[in-house]
């Protein structure tokens, strides 16, 4: 797993998740096609992780914050694809 400002790739999704970070261009400029690739299957991974918990079905709160994390990796993702193709990059 590469480091990515001081932080392994799985750090910086668990970061993005909780809103800590916000992912966009100017974020993702000093990345290297490698890490940017890592980066984007961190994410992938991560989002399972979080779909695989057990869903909290009474817990209004739990289920906000669930569907919050996950709305902030799709989003991440959708910018880092954009990014790669605008940069023509491979991420598969």
């Amino acid at each position: 797993m590469s480091n990515v400002r001081g932080k392994s790739s799985k750090a910086l999704t668990i970061d993005v998740a909780e809103g800590y970070v916000a992912v966009n261009p100017l974020f993702l400029k000093p990345f290297d096609a490698d890490s940017l690739k890592d980066f984007y299957h961190q994410i992938d991974k991560t989002q399972k992780e979080l779909r695989a918990e057990r869903f909290p079905a009474n817990d209004v709160q739990a289920i906000r914050m669930r569907n919050l994390r996950l709305q902030r990796l799709y989003s991440a993702q959708m910018v880092i694809r954009n990014f790669a193709r605008e940069r023509r990059l491979p991420l598969v």
